[in-house]
């Protein structure tokens, strides 16, 4: 079975940046299974997949804007510090949800002074070429079940 919209796919992979560094990889562990077309994969990975078939090994590449976009200067803000609600020892690296006008967004701490915090709401991800080396597992069709809750059901899951 070729991968088409709405195929559950099972997939080992590698992810490399530009310098090899390995950033993930399910290699040893269990596959990442989602649903072809319902948006569980960055869109560079989700097209190069299409076609496919159970079996086959790949390398992609997936430039940033297929990936988590291009880095945006004005997503890194200076905040109050008192924005943070009593948190104490905010320190850089510890993210935190939050609401914009488009919504619940997760921001990355950069610095934080005596009355300020800066914060990143880029994805850690974002502006970089992602490399994948790609086995696909498997292939199968959706159940109406996994279609109507847009993820793949597995032993697991408590629906």
């Amino acid at each position: 079975m070729q991968i088409s919209k709405h195929s559950v796919v099972s997939i080992h992979y590698t992810l490399r940046n530009d310098a090899g560094e390995e950033l993930d990889s399910s290699v040893g562990g269990q596959p990442l299974n989602y649903i072809q077309g319902m948006g569980n994969l960055i869109s560079g990975l989700e097209e190069a997949l299409e076609g496919r078939q159970a079996g086959e090994k790949l390398n992609v590449t997936v430039p940033a804007d297929k990936a988590y976009g291009e880095r945006e200067d004005q997503l890194v803000q200076q905040v109050p510090l008192t924005a943070f609600g009593g948190v104490e020892n905010i320190e850089p690296g510890m993210r935190f949800h939050a609401e914009t006008d488009h919504g619940p967004h997760v921001v990355v701490v950069l610095e934080v002074d005596d009355e300020h915090v800066v914060v990143d709401g880029n994805h850690p991800l974002a502006g970089e070429t992602l490399h994948f080396e790609v086995e696909i597992t498997e292939v199968r069709e959706a159940s109406q079940d996994e279609l109507s809750h847009g993820h793949v059901h597995g032993p697991d899951c408590d629906h």
